[in-house]
């Protein structure tokens, strides 16, 4: 892809852009390459900086992992989103192993983690830019956590099956138990009872095709 392409794409998401120099402009699109990720292919394992994201097409999903191998998601990234979380040489905040994962086939733009970090230090724009967007992110983190620890687990379902559906303008959630499950940070059995249990009371269908929502109205009463 021609540099121009990623100047054009780049100047819709980043604030700083006008800001900076040409010079600093042609570096980091210099810098910037395209990738198409297979779905179920990891792009980033916390071990080295990868760089910054930007999701042209697809999901991606980000997770962290206990030492018993349990991984949480901690959010997912869809069509515009930028993932910073990825480039821990451009944030030496970031001192945790943070995990990325394709969910379905997927276009990247990446910029090198050290061509980014490098212009960062010639322009206070850019690394406030990068603070600010990683600590955006930190909410659907907190957020996640507040539901893990605090909420019952019939609330937890029903706000994420909410929030797909509002996602995806789709009653119906095309995901199996299991990546339900690891979505939410359960295991796959406790989801597969409180499915059931939704079902037996008319408010979703559990099929193969994964979960349609029948009834909205007491689904969001449940997730309030």
């Amino acid at each position: 892809m021609s540099e121009t392409m990623f100047a054009s794409a780049y100047k819709e998401i980043f604030p700083f852009w006008e800001k900076i120099s040409e010079t600093d402009r042609e570096y980091i699109c210099q810098n910037s390459y395209v990738f198409t990720y297979s779905k179920g292919e990891n792009i980033h394992d916390g071990s080295e900086c990868s760089g910054v994201i930007l999701v042209r097409s697809g999901s991606l999903r980000l997770s962290m992992m206990s030492d018993e191998g349990k991984d949480i998601t901690l959010y997912r990234l869809h069509k515009g989103d930028l993932c910073m979380l990825s480039a821990s040489c451009v944030l030496d905040a970031i001192t945790f192993d943070v995990f990325v994962d394709v969910e379905e086939e997927s276009e990247c733009f990446v910029i090198s983690g050290a061509a980014f970090a490098a212009v960062s230090e010639r322009n206070p724009d850019i690394r406030i830019f990068a603070l600010e967007t990683a600590v955006s992110r930190f909410s659907d983190v907190m957020w996640v956590m507040q539901q893990i620890l605090f909420m019952s687990m019939d609330k937890r379902l029903a706000i994420f099956l909410s929030d797909e559906s509002a996602r995806t303008g789709s009653d119906t959630i095309p995901l199996t138990h299991g990546q339900i499950a690891r979505y939410m940070g359960s295991a796959r059995e406790v989801v597969s009872r409180m499915l059931k249990y939704f079902a037996n009371e008319g408010i979703v269908e559990v099929s193969r095709g994964g979960v349609t929502i029948l009834d909205k109205k007491r689904l969001r009463k449940l997730a309030l």
